[in-house]
């Protein structure tokens, strides 16, 4: 068995049933939005690690470049890069192979793009884009390992709290996270 490093975290489940209204806060001057479908795993993987590493990001860590692949590959995953000044600054990730909702699987801000402002307006470029993809609702997670301020934007983008649940997370220690001292329990 491969050793691991214990973490617990509380996943709070986020849901939205109705489009938000229209008029949502623009991107700022500098940024815009591409849609990347079936991204390559080694771009893929610089997104996911520079936005993710900080919160605990793991699970698409533990993925070969193969399984990892398929899953870009399939036309129902959409990987959306946002771009500040023609660099990544961050990017979500919608999941409509589900049977009823579209599932915001990933979303952050690369760590340089932190403070500017960028996460309510960008949050609503995932949730209308999402919405473009159903017409039944929406669900996004978030937990304790998360940006502090992650529950608050989600709840001011229009989410609504399901349920709340902790988790044991057995980390492989060949990954390489930190596990910062509140979640070692």
């Amino acid at each position: 068995m491969e050793p691991t490093c214990r973490a617990v975290v509380d996943v709070t489940f986020l849901r939205m049933d109705h489009p938000p209204r229209a008029g949502g806060p623009a991107l700022p001057d500098g940024c815009h939005l591409v849609c990347r479908d079936a991204p390559s795993v080694p771009f893929y993987r610089y997104l996911y690690d520079t936005v993710g590493g900080p919160y605990l990001w793991w699970l698409r860590r533990t993925l070969s470049d193969q399984r990892l692949g398929m899953l870009l590959s399939d036309p129902r995953v959409s990987v959306h890069v946002l771009y500040l000044d023609d660099e990544p600054a961050g990017f979500f990730e919608l999941d409509a192979r589900g049977p009823w909702d579209v599932n915001i699987n990933y979303f952050g801000l690369m760590p340089h793009a932190i403070g500017l402002g960028l996460g309510q307006p960008f949050l609503r470029q995932a949730v209308d884009a999402a919405w473009r993809r159903t017409r039944r609702g929406l669900s996004v997670n978030t937990c304790t390992a998360d940006h502090p301020r992650a529950m608050r934007t989600y709840l001011r983008g229009g989410f609504q709290p399901m349920r709340t649940v902790r988790e044991n997370w057995d980390i492989p220690l060949r990954l390489g996270m930190t596990i910062a001292e509140h979640l070692r329990r």
